[in-house]
Protein backbone atom coordinates (compact mmCIF):
# COMPACT_ATOMS: atom_id res chain seq x y z
CA UNK A 1 0.00 0.00 0.00
CA UNK A 2 2.38 2.44 0.69
CA UNK A 3 3.88 2.31 -3.01
CA UNK A 4 0.69 3.23 -4.51
CA UNK A 5 -0.49 5.53 -1.87
CA UNK A 6 1.28 8.53 -4.05
CA UNK A 7 -0.70 7.52 -7.01
CA UNK A 8 -3.72 7.66 -4.91
CA UNK A 9 -3.43 10.88 -3.77
CA UNK A 10 -2.42 12.78 -6.76
CA UNK A 11 -5.64 10.93 -8.67
CA UNK A 12 -7.42 11.98 -5.53
CA UNK A 13 -6.14 15.74 -6.02
CA UNK A 14 -7.11 15.74 -9.97
CA UNK A 15 -10.26 14.96 -9.04
CA UNK A 16 -10.13 17.57 -6.38
CA UNK A 17 -9.56 20.14 -8.73
CA UNK A 18 -11.55 18.97 -11.95
CA UNK A 19 -14.86 19.33 -9.27
CA UNK A 20 -13.17 22.75 -8.30
CA UNK A 21 -13.52 24.47 -11.67
CA UNK A 22 -16.51 26.52 -11.23
CA UNK A 23 -17.43 28.99 -8.81
CA UNK A 24 -13.96 28.14 -7.15
CA UNK A 25 -13.36 29.52 -3.29
CA UNK A 26 -11.03 32.19 -3.22
CA UNK A 27 -7.46 31.39 -1.76
CA UNK A 28 -6.94 30.82 2.11
CA UNK A 29 -5.59 34.20 2.95
CA UNK A 30 -8.36 35.57 0.65
CA UNK A 31 -11.69 34.12 0.88
CA UNK A 32 -11.13 33.18 4.74
CA UNK A 33 -11.72 35.94 6.37
CA UNK A 34 -11.96 36.48 10.53
CA UNK A 35 -8.34 34.29 10.59
CA UNK A 36 -10.13 30.98 10.65
CA UNK A 37 -9.67 29.33 7.47
CA UNK A 38 -12.54 27.75 5.86
CA UNK A 39 -11.74 24.13 5.06
CA UNK A 40 -13.88 21.38 2.86
CA UNK A 41 -16.15 19.87 5.26
CA UNK A 42 -16.17 16.21 5.45
CA UNK A 43 -18.35 14.66 2.89
CA UNK A 44 -19.97 17.51 1.81
CA UNK A 45 -21.65 17.78 5.34
CA UNK A 46 -21.29 20.20 8.07
CA UNK A 47 -17.69 21.94 8.54
CA UNK A 48 -14.87 19.79 9.51
CA UNK A 49 -14.73 21.72 12.36
CA UNK A 50 -17.38 21.44 15.37
CA UNK A 51 -16.08 24.56 17.06
CA UNK A 52 -17.23 26.94 14.34
CA UNK A 53 -20.07 28.41 12.37
CA UNK A 54 -19.51 28.79 8.62
CA UNK A 55 -21.14 31.77 6.82
CA UNK A 56 -20.93 31.74 3.08
CA UNK A 57 -20.46 34.71 0.54
CA UNK A 58 -20.44 35.39 -2.88
CA UNK A 59 -18.65 38.22 -4.40
CA UNK A 60 -16.86 39.46 -7.77
CA UNK A 61 -13.46 39.05 -6.63
CA UNK A 62 -12.55 38.82 -10.25
CA UNK A 63 -14.18 40.50 -13.61
CA UNK A 64 -15.03 43.93 -14.53
CA UNK A 65 -16.42 44.71 -11.29
CA UNK A 66 -13.75 42.83 -9.14
CA UNK A 67 -12.99 46.09 -6.22
CA UNK A 68 -16.90 45.70 -5.55
CA UNK A 69 -16.02 42.15 -4.21
CA UNK A 70 -12.52 42.87 -2.87
CA UNK A 71 -13.66 45.61 -1.08
CA UNK A 72 -17.10 43.45 0.54
CA UNK A 73 -14.65 40.26 1.43
CA UNK A 74 -12.29 42.84 3.41
CA UNK A 75 -15.37 44.72 4.83
CA UNK A 76 -16.41 41.25 6.32
CA UNK A 77 -13.12 39.74 6.91
CA UNK A 78 -12.66 42.60 9.24
CA UNK A 79 -16.14 42.38 11.32
CA UNK A 80 -15.33 38.51 11.74
CA UNK A 81 -11.94 39.37 13.13
CA UNK A 82 -13.49 41.70 15.44
CA UNK A 83 -15.79 39.31 16.45
CA UNK A 84 -13.79 35.94 16.62
CA UNK A 85 -11.15 38.38 18.75
CA UNK A 86 -13.72 38.70 21.18
CA UNK A 87 -14.80 35.31 21.77
CA UNK A 88 -16.95 34.59 18.71
CA UNK A 89 -20.27 33.22 18.86
CA UNK A 90 -21.82 30.71 21.28
CA UNK A 91 -18.54 29.70 22.42
CA UNK A 92 -18.11 29.25 18.46
CA UNK A 93 -15.38 30.96 16.03
CA UNK A 94 -16.71 32.07 12.60
CA UNK A 95 -15.42 31.51 9.57
CA UNK A 96 -16.61 32.00 5.73
CA UNK A 97 -16.38 30.10 2.96
CA UNK A 98 -15.88 32.51 -0.24
CA UNK A 99 -16.92 32.18 -3.91
CA UNK A 100 -15.83 33.95 -6.90
CA UNK A 101 -18.85 34.60 -9.45
CA UNK A 102 -16.68 36.82 -11.53
CA UNK A 103 -19.64 38.98 -11.91
CA UNK A 104 -21.73 36.66 -13.60
CA UNK A 105 -25.72 35.85 -12.53
CA UNK A 106 -25.80 32.49 -13.33
CA UNK A 107 -22.18 31.89 -11.82
CA UNK A 108 -23.53 33.48 -8.17
CA UNK A 109 -26.70 31.15 -8.65
CA UNK A 110 -23.77 28.32 -8.60
CA UNK A 111 -22.23 29.31 -6.08
CA UNK A 112 -24.54 29.58 -3.46
CA UNK A 113 -26.21 26.16 -4.29
CA UNK A 114 -23.11 24.83 -3.38
CA UNK A 115 -22.81 26.64 0.25
CA UNK A 116 -25.86 25.72 0.54
CA UNK A 117 -25.96 21.94 -0.29
CA UNK A 118 -22.32 20.98 -0.13
CA UNK A 119 -20.86 23.62 2.95
CA UNK A 120 -24.07 23.61 4.65
CA UNK A 121 -23.63 27.33 5.75
CA UNK A 122 -25.95 28.61 8.15
CA UNK A 123 -26.22 32.29 6.55
CA UNK A 124 -24.98 34.03 3.31
CA UNK A 125 -23.73 36.99 2.93
CA UNK A 126 -23.71 38.47 -0.91
CA UNK A 127 -23.95 40.15 -3.19
CA UNK A 128 -23.17 43.73 -4.44
CA UNK A 129 -24.66 43.32 -8.21
CA UNK A 130 -28.30 43.04 -8.00
CA UNK A 131 -28.84 40.62 -11.20
CA UNK A 132 -26.22 38.51 -9.25
CA UNK A 133 -28.28 38.98 -6.14
CA UNK A 134 -31.48 37.96 -7.78
CA UNK A 135 -30.14 34.83 -9.14
CA UNK A 136 -28.77 33.83 -5.60
CA UNK A 137 -32.31 34.84 -3.51
CA UNK A 138 -34.30 32.18 -5.09
CA UNK A 139 -32.18 29.38 -3.95
CA UNK A 140 -31.30 30.85 -1.00
CA UNK A 141 -35.27 31.59 -0.13
CA UNK A 142 -36.29 27.89 -1.55
CA UNK A 143 -33.72 25.82 0.92
CA UNK A 144 -34.59 28.26 4.04
CA UNK A 145 -31.02 30.24 4.36
CA UNK A 146 -31.12 33.66 5.64
CA UNK A 147 -29.07 35.85 2.96
CA UNK A 148 -27.95 39.39 3.61
CA UNK A 149 -26.89 41.10 0.71
CA UNK A 150 -24.60 44.64 1.57
CA UNK A 151 -25.47 47.01 -1.06
CA UNK A 152 -27.86 45.28 -3.88
CA UNK A 153 -30.11 48.34 -4.24
CA UNK A 154 -32.44 46.75 -6.68
CA UNK A 155 -36.27 46.70 -4.60
CA UNK A 156 -37.12 43.02 -6.28
CA UNK A 157 -34.16 41.29 -4.16
CA UNK A 158 -36.33 41.69 -1.22
CA UNK A 159 -39.15 40.61 -2.70
CA UNK A 160 -37.79 37.37 -3.44
CA UNK A 161 -38.70 35.90 -0.36
CA UNK A 162 -38.88 36.27 3.58
CA UNK A 163 -35.40 34.86 4.18
CA UNK A 164 -33.92 37.31 2.14
CA UNK A 165 -32.15 40.81 3.61
CA UNK A 166 -30.27 44.27 3.05
CA UNK A 167 -28.27 47.02 4.83
CA UNK A 168 -28.40 49.33 2.36
CA UNK A 169 -31.07 52.02 1.10
CA UNK A 170 -33.05 50.64 -2.66
CA UNK A 171 -33.23 52.05 -5.74
CA UNK A 172 -36.22 54.15 -5.33
CA UNK A 173 -34.61 55.99 -2.43
CA UNK A 174 -31.44 56.61 -4.65
CA UNK A 175 -33.02 57.48 -7.54
CA UNK A 176 -35.09 60.52 -5.52
CA UNK A 177 -32.00 61.69 -3.91
CA UNK A 178 -30.62 62.06 -7.32
CA UNK A 179 -33.46 63.77 -8.75
CA UNK A 180 -33.76 65.80 -5.89
CA UNK A 181 -29.79 66.85 -5.95
CA UNK A 182 -30.39 67.82 -9.57
CA UNK A 183 -33.35 70.09 -9.35
CA UNK A 184 -32.93 71.64 -6.31
CA UNK A 185 -29.02 71.66 -5.69
CA UNK A 186 -27.64 72.22 -9.16
CA UNK A 187 -30.76 73.73 -10.64
CA UNK A 188 -30.96 71.51 -13.92
CA UNK A 189 -34.06 71.70 -15.55
CA UNK A 190 -33.32 69.11 -18.91
CA UNK A 191 -31.43 65.95 -18.03
CA UNK A 192 -30.23 63.26 -20.16
CA UNK A 193 -29.96 59.50 -18.80
CA UNK A 194 -27.77 57.24 -20.22
CA UNK A 195 -28.32 53.57 -18.87
CA UNK A 196 -26.77 50.43 -18.85
CA UNK A 197 -30.12 48.01 -20.74
CA UNK A 198 -29.01 44.72 -19.14
CA UNK A 199 -28.57 46.00 -15.49
CA UNK A 200 -31.01 45.78 -13.03
CA UNK A 201 -29.64 47.81 -11.00
CA UNK A 202 -29.59 50.81 -13.87
CA UNK A 203 -32.98 50.27 -15.10
CA UNK A 204 -34.16 50.57 -11.56
CA UNK A 205 -32.65 53.74 -10.87
CA UNK A 206 -33.05 54.78 -14.66
CA UNK A 207 -36.77 54.51 -13.93
CA UNK A 208 -36.98 56.22 -10.77
CA UNK A 209 -34.99 59.50 -11.30
CA UNK A 210 -36.93 59.69 -14.43
CA UNK A 211 -40.11 59.56 -12.38
CA UNK A 212 -39.16 61.90 -9.41
CA UNK A 213 -37.13 64.10 -11.89
CA UNK A 214 -39.93 64.99 -14.00
CA UNK A 215 -42.73 65.30 -10.87
CA UNK A 216 -40.35 68.19 -9.26
CA UNK A 217 -40.99 70.19 -12.87
CA UNK A 218 -37.69 68.94 -14.68
CA UNK A 219 -37.47 67.57 -18.41
CA UNK A 220 -35.49 64.43 -19.35
CA UNK A 221 -34.44 65.57 -23.03
CA UNK A 222 -33.34 62.07 -23.96
CA UNK A 223 -32.46 58.16 -22.75
CA UNK A 224 -29.49 56.26 -24.44
CA UNK A 225 -28.60 52.82 -23.85
CA UNK A 226 -25.76 50.26 -24.02
CA UNK A 227 -23.99 47.25 -22.16
CA UNK A 228 -22.20 46.44 -19.69
CA UNK A 229 -18.73 45.93 -21.43
CA UNK A 230 -19.20 48.48 -24.23
CA UNK A 231 -16.18 50.31 -24.81
CA UNK A 232 -17.64 53.09 -27.59
CA UNK A 233 -20.43 55.02 -26.03
CA UNK A 234 -19.94 58.00 -28.64
CA UNK A 235 -23.06 57.44 -30.91
CA UNK A 236 -25.10 57.47 -27.41
CA UNK A 237 -23.24 60.50 -26.29
CA UNK A 238 -23.62 62.31 -29.66
CA UNK A 239 -27.45 61.65 -29.85
CA UNK A 240 -27.30 62.95 -26.14
CA UNK A 241 -25.45 66.19 -26.69
CA UNK A 242 -27.86 66.91 -29.99
CA UNK A 243 -30.72 67.38 -26.85
CA UNK A 244 -28.40 70.24 -25.39
CA UNK A 245 -28.78 68.98 -21.73
CA UNK A 246 -27.83 70.44 -18.41
CA UNK A 247 -26.71 67.31 -16.90
CA UNK A 248 -26.57 63.02 -17.75
CA UNK A 249 -27.70 60.45 -15.17
CA UNK A 250 -25.80 57.89 -15.69
CA UNK A 251 -26.94 55.11 -13.20
CA UNK A 252 -23.94 52.16 -14.09
CA UNK A 253 -20.76 50.82 -12.74
CA UNK A 254 -17.15 52.75 -12.62
CA UNK A 255 -16.12 50.38 -14.85
CA UNK A 256 -18.06 52.29 -17.55
CA UNK A 257 -18.93 55.28 -16.02
CA UNK A 258 -15.04 56.14 -16.26
CA UNK A 259 -14.77 55.82 -20.03
CA UNK A 260 -18.18 57.32 -21.14
CA UNK A 261 -16.84 60.61 -18.88
CA UNK A 262 -13.73 60.55 -21.01
CA UNK A 263 -15.78 60.31 -24.42
CA UNK A 264 -18.37 62.52 -23.04
CA UNK A 265 -15.50 65.55 -22.94
CA UNK A 266 -14.03 64.61 -26.65
CA UNK A 267 -17.30 65.37 -27.53
CA UNK A 268 -17.41 68.50 -26.00
CA UNK A 269 -20.30 67.49 -23.64
CA UNK A 270 -19.18 69.77 -20.55
CA UNK A 271 -21.72 69.14 -18.64
CA UNK A 272 -21.76 67.48 -15.03
CA UNK A 273 -22.46 63.02 -14.98
CA UNK A 274 -24.44 62.07 -12.21
CA UNK A 275 -24.49 58.60 -10.81
CA UNK A 276 -25.32 56.31 -7.91
CA UNK A 277 -23.51 53.80 -5.90
CA UNK A 278 -22.24 52.07 -8.61
CA UNK A 279 -19.70 54.54 -9.25
CA UNK A 280 -17.91 53.94 -5.80
CA UNK A 281 -14.21 52.69 -6.87
CA UNK A 282 -10.48 54.22 -6.72
CA UNK A 283 -10.69 52.91 -10.65
CA UNK A 284 -13.09 55.27 -11.13
CA UNK A 285 -10.80 58.09 -10.97
CA UNK A 286 -8.28 56.35 -12.55
CA UNK A 287 -10.64 55.71 -16.24
CA UNK A 288 -12.10 58.79 -15.77
CA UNK A 289 -9.07 61.24 -15.03
CA UNK A 290 -9.96 64.82 -14.90
CA UNK A 291 -13.14 64.58 -17.43
CA UNK A 292 -14.77 62.77 -14.19
CA UNK A 293 -13.71 65.65 -12.00
CA UNK A 294 -17.25 68.00 -11.08
CA UNK A 295 -19.82 64.97 -11.40
CA UNK A 296 -21.56 63.81 -8.54
CA UNK A 297 -23.16 60.34 -7.05
CA UNK A 298 -25.17 59.21 -4.18
CA UNK A 299 -23.35 57.03 -1.64
CA UNK A 300 -24.07 55.16 1.70
CA UNK A 301 -21.52 57.08 3.42
CA UNK A 302 -18.22 59.50 3.41
CA UNK A 303 -15.09 58.23 5.14
CA UNK A 304 -14.53 61.73 5.85
CA UNK A 305 -17.00 61.87 8.55
CA UNK A 306 -16.48 62.54 11.66
CA UNK A 307 -17.65 60.29 14.25
CA UNK A 308 -15.65 58.47 15.81
CA UNK A 309 -17.19 54.99 15.49
CA UNK A 310 -16.89 56.05 11.27
CA UNK A 311 -13.34 56.92 11.99
CA UNK A 312 -12.24 54.19 14.10
CA UNK A 313 -13.04 51.58 11.12
CA UNK A 314 -11.41 53.66 8.42
CA UNK A 315 -8.50 53.28 10.74
CA UNK A 316 -8.75 49.72 11.30
CA UNK A 317 -9.84 49.18 7.84
CA UNK A 318 -6.60 51.01 6.71
CA UNK A 319 -4.31 49.44 8.97
CA UNK A 320 -5.97 46.15 7.73
CA UNK A 321 -5.85 46.20 3.64
CA UNK A 322 -3.52 49.39 3.13
CA UNK A 323 -6.41 51.57 1.57
CA UNK A 324 -9.31 53.94 2.64
CA UNK A 325 -12.68 51.75 2.97
CA UNK A 326 -15.31 52.47 0.08
CA UNK A 327 -18.60 52.42 0.62
CA UNK A 328 -18.55 48.41 -0.81
CA UNK A 329 -16.48 47.55 2.23
CA UNK A 330 -18.52 49.64 5.10
CA UNK A 331 -21.65 48.00 4.17
CA UNK A 332 -20.04 44.52 3.95
CA UNK A 333 -18.95 45.33 7.90
CA UNK A 334 -22.26 46.49 8.20
CA UNK A 335 -23.95 42.93 7.03
CA UNK A 336 -21.57 41.09 8.68
CA UNK A 337 -22.10 42.45 12.04
CA UNK A 338 -26.41 42.65 11.58
CA UNK A 339 -25.55 38.75 11.23
CA UNK A 340 -23.27 38.44 14.53
CA UNK A 341 -25.75 40.21 16.09
CA UNK A 342 -28.75 37.57 14.92
CA UNK A 343 -26.97 34.45 15.65
CA UNK A 344 -25.91 35.62 19.12
CA UNK A 345 -29.45 36.64 19.43
CA UNK A 346 -31.24 33.55 17.61
CA UNK A 347 -32.12 30.73 20.07
CA UNK A 348 -30.45 27.97 17.88
CA UNK A 349 -28.95 28.34 14.65
CA UNK A 350 -31.85 27.08 12.59
CA UNK A 351 -32.74 28.93 9.66
CA UNK A 352 -35.80 29.87 10.66
CA UNK A 353 -34.24 31.12 14.32
CA UNK A 354 -31.53 33.11 12.59
CA UNK A 355 -34.41 34.48 10.09
CA UNK A 356 -36.28 36.11 13.13
CA UNK A 357 -33.70 37.50 14.59
CA UNK A 358 -32.35 39.35 11.74
CA UNK A 359 -35.89 40.44 10.96
CA UNK A 360 -35.61 42.02 14.57
CA UNK A 361 -32.75 44.94 13.64
CA UNK A 362 -33.70 48.33 14.75
CA UNK A 363 -31.38 51.00 15.19
CA UNK A 364 -28.39 49.07 14.41
CA UNK A 365 -25.46 50.88 14.98
CA UNK A 366 -23.69 50.84 11.27
CA UNK A 367 -20.59 52.14 9.41
CA UNK A 368 -22.96 53.38 6.76
CA UNK A 369 -25.68 54.62 8.96
CA UNK A 370 -28.36 53.37 11.37
CA UNK A 371 -30.63 50.10 10.35
CA UNK A 372 -34.01 49.70 10.78
CA UNK A 373 -35.27 46.92 8.52
CA UNK A 374 -38.81 48.09 7.65
CA UNK A 375 -41.63 44.77 6.84
CA UNK A 376 -40.29 44.11 3.49
CA UNK A 377 -37.02 43.95 4.84
CA UNK A 378 -34.96 46.89 3.67
CA UNK A 379 -33.66 49.16 5.56
CA UNK A 380 -34.71 52.62 6.06
CA UNK A 381 -31.22 55.34 6.48
CA UNK A 382 -30.06 58.07 4.53
CA UNK A 383 -28.05 58.40 1.37
CA UNK A 384 -24.82 61.25 1.26
CA UNK A 385 -24.13 62.92 -2.05
CA UNK A 386 -20.89 63.62 -3.07
CA UNK A 387 -18.66 65.25 -5.89
CA UNK A 388 -15.53 63.62 -7.76
CA UNK A 389 -12.73 65.53 -7.00
CA UNK A 390 -8.86 65.00 -7.74
CA UNK A 391 -8.18 61.39 -6.60
CA UNK A 392 -11.19 61.41 -4.11
CA UNK A 393 -15.11 62.31 -3.55
CA UNK A 394 -15.92 64.97 -1.15
CA UNK A 395 -19.21 65.13 0.54
CA UNK A 396 -21.62 67.57 -0.60
CA UNK A 397 -24.98 66.73 1.44
CA UNK A 398 -27.25 64.51 3.36
CA UNK A 399 -30.46 63.10 2.10
CA UNK A 400 -33.10 61.54 4.72
CA UNK A 401 -35.68 59.53 4.01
Amino acid sequence: MRRFAPMLLAAFALFATACEKKSQPAPSGQGAPGGQVAQPAAGGGTPAEANTLLLGEVGSLTGAQATFGVSTRNGIDLALKEANAAGGVKGKKLAVRVYDDQGKPEEAAQAVTRLITQDRVVLILGEVASSNSLAMAEKAQAAGVPMITPSSTNPTVTEKGDYIFRVCFIDPFQGFVMAKFARESLKASKVAVLQDNKSAYSLGLTEVFTRKFTEMGGKVVGTESYSQGDSDYRAQLTAIKRTAPEAIYVPGYYSEVGVIARQAKELGLNVPLLGGDGWDSEKLYELGGSAIQGSYFSNHYSPDNPDPRIQKFVSDYKAAYGGVPDALAALAYDAAKVAIDALKKAPDTSGKAIRDAIAQTKDFPGIAGNITLDEKRNAVKPAVVLKVGDGKSEYVTTVNP
